[in-house]
């Protein structure tokens, strides 16, 4: 369904009606359909929500409206739409900043937090090519960074869903989903204040954000498990979500 969130229409999808409820962010421009595989797999047991985020599949809105304080406050607003008190809240790539750091702000809304393939702010040697090639050759930096992410065997069919769910947004906004972060003082969020449980899924094989970059964070965040799962790329939630889904149900499934 579309909905009115802080002056911007939101596609929002909401699936099942378990007893605990989990809300999901896609990364960069990817769209809610970065977590349909996990939301098939939880439905049953869960209730599963999701957007897409401002600038985003079926959310377009102008480039300089997106900010990260605006991506933060979109979370809440639909949490507030929907009649969601708490959850476990997922962010997934560069959605995890998102979940980070609303998680640190309001720790009484989340029963956990799950962070895959993700990072608490972004770097200019990540950013930096993947802002310039979306302003110079949309198509083919996206082609690139579907190849990139999905490393795994036999994936083309992910890669080829990967390519069309970036596709629906516009280069300048992706450029400027990147670019938003590097614009202030502070591109990071403070993880080492999250008061939420946290479990942190990292594939082992990610060539976007380095295996090495989840370990840190598990062992920063206080009360951070770290799952690897061995061989996956960026993004597991596409190649691997059997194993996502698995991981996330150890940890805060309903007892």
């Amino acid at each position: 369904m579309f909905v009115e969130v802080n002056g911007n229409r939101l596609n929002v999808v909401s699936f099942g009606a378990g007893a605990r409820t989990l809300v999901a962010h896609g990364g960069w421009v990817g769209s809610w359909e970065l977590w349909q595989q996990p939301f098939e797999l939880m439905s049953g047991r869960w209730r599963c929500v999701s957007y897409d985020h401002r600038g985003a599949g079926e959310s377009p809105v102008a480039p300089h409206l997106v900010t990260p304080e605006s991506l933060v406050s979109d979370l809440f607003s639909v949490l507030e739409v929907l009649g969601i008190e708490r959850c476990v809240l997922a962010g997934e790539s560069l959605g995890a900043i998102v979940a980070l750091e609303a998680a640190r702000r309001a720790p009484e809304r989340f029963e956990g937090l799950v962070v895959v393939d993700g990072g608490p702010g972004v770097t200019t040697d990540i950013a930096g090519p993947l802002i310039e090639g979306a302003r110079s050759d949309w198509p083919g930096t996206v082609r690139r960074f579907a190849d990139d992410c999905v490393p795994e065997p036999d994936a083309d069919h992910i890669r080829r869903w990967g390519r069309d769910i970036l596709l629906r947004a516009d280069g300048e906004i992706a450029a400027r989903m990147f670019e938003c972060y590097l614009d202030g003082p502070e591109p990071f969020v403070a993880i080492e204040e999250i008061q939420v449980p946290t479990l942190v899924i990292h594939g082992t094989a990610d060539a976007i954000v380095p295996f090495a970059i989840g370990e840190w964070m598990a062992s920063a965040i206080p009360n951070a498990t770290l799952v690897p799962i061995e061989g996956a790329g960026h993004v597991p939630t596409l190649s691997r979500p059997h194993e996502v889904v698995a991981a996330i149900e150890r940890e805060f499934g309903p007892r």
